[in-house]
């Protein structure tokens, strides 16, 4: 090899070099970090959330049962044609969700 072709090699392997002792200085400045997190109980080291996500609606009876309504009322609305659908939302107007709900798995059976 020439000599401009060796010092190229040398200056890229010194380059090198201290890039890997660059990265051995962070993780031993992480470890630290990672353990006090460990301990914590947290990944990202703040202090743990006591809460995960949404909170869980507290409902009562008569709330859960309207909303077991409302959803068998939008499940059988979903297959109906958009006429149909209008039959039904007027008998939900007038006679209640119910009516409706059975008005409606009546249209959907033909």
């Amino acid at each position: 090899m020439k000599v401009a072709q060796q010092n190229s090699v040398k200056r890229e392997i010194h380059k090198i070099r201290r890039s890997f002792i660059s990265l051995a200085k962070a993780f031993d400045r992480l470890g630290p970090a990672l353990s006090v997190s460990m301990i914590r109980g947290t990944s990202n080291g703040h202090a743990p959330e006591t809460r995960t996500g949404r909170r869980k609606p507290r409902l009562s009876a008569a709330q859960r049962s309207a909303l077991k309504l409302q959803g068998r009322y939008m499940g059988t609305m979903r297959g109906l044609k958009a006429t149909y659908q209008a039959r039904v939302k007027a008998i939900r107007k007038t006679r209640g969700i119910k009516a409706a709900i059975a008005a409606a798995q009546k249209l959907a059976a033909r």
